[in-house]
């Protein structure tokens, strides 16, 4: 085959794909971005001329405080899931074939159920009367005044609990891959078991990391259902001011500005794990050269 037709296989092969990120990914950012420039009407439409008054408002202390805790919210959420699918994702990949596939039931079968029934689940188990509540006061372990429902731990504990498994299915396809003689070796050379995971397991599978840290940070960021239901007033996050200036205020310039703020704070860590693989891949060929 020659260069010209393989170039043009390639570009039959990505102009779906191509043409699907324009349609429904391009022209709706364009449209959100020339909409936050546009001044709202009294009715709830858009109003003629432009304006840079929406981008000022934004420099509001309350939209500056919605987006450090929503980045926060998801920053601990993120942390949380890497903490706890790493260990399981390396405990599935060592499992026998049969225990994996009880195991990995485990994690899905749940979710096979709507997603607004499971939030209202933790909101029925958060209750004051709650079986939770009256364990942790049974214990001692909290105040019988203390309400467990309506703030930020709650919110961070229900969307940990969402996208944990996307968090542990990636890790646990590149833990699969992984070649387990590596860590044996280290622990012949004298690597504690610890060490030899962190400095040889981790590495290994890095690509699955990274893909967990992305599904799990950007819809965080753009989380608003489990706020509005398990949070209180201090616990919304700039998805639920977008949906507010949307449905209720209808104040659309407003809400494309905020939704300006939540796509950069979505595109920073993509752009960040493109500019590292890019890198990395500059790396890799000159390290290959200096070998003899």
């Amino acid at each position: 085959m020659s260069s010209r037709s393989r170039r043009w296989q390639e570009v039959l092969l990505t102009t779906p794909s191509f043409l699907w990120l324009v349609v429904f990914f391009l022209v709706p950012t364009a449209l959100v971005f020339i909409l936050a420039f546009r001044p709202s009407d009294p009715f709830g439409g858009i109003g003629r001329g432009w304006t840079l008054g929406t981008i000022r408002a934004l420099a509001d202390p309350q939209y500056l405080a919605i987006a450090w805790r929503t980045l926060w919210v998801s920053f601990a959420t993120t942390a949380l899931c890497m903490l706890l699918a790493l260990p399981t994702g390396y405990t599935l990949a060592r499992a026998s074939a049969r225990r994996r596939q009880v195991l990995l039931m485990l994690i899905i079968v749940p979710f096979w159920t709507s997603f607004l029934i499971r939030v209202f689940a933790w909101k029925s188990i958060l209750h004051p009367e709650g079986i939770i509540k009256k364990a942790l006061v049974f214990l001692g372990a909290v105040d019988a005044n203390a309400s467990l429902l309506y703030n930020l731990g709650a919110v961070v504990l229900v969307t940990v609990y969402t996208f944990l498994p996307f968090a542990i299915l990636p890790i646990y396809a590149a833990a699969e891959k992984f070649d387990y003689r590596l860590i044996e070796a280290a622990r012949d050379l004298g690597a504690r078991p610890f060490t030899a995971f962190r400095r040889v397991f981790i590495p290994g599978i890095r690509q699955g990391l990274v893909t967990a840290v992305l599904v799990v940070f950007i819809p965080a960021l753009g989380s608003y259902v489990i706020p509005d239901i398990v949070g209180g007033p201090g616990s919304e996050l700039l998805g639920n001011k977008i949906a507010q200036r949307v449905f209720v205020d209808r104040n659309l310039p407003l809400a494309g500005g905020l939704s300006i703020v939540l796509i950069l704070a979505v595109l920073m860590p993509l752009l960040a794990v493109l500019a590292l693989q890019r890198q990395g891949s500059r790396v890799a060929p000159r390290r290959g050269e200096e070998r003899p």
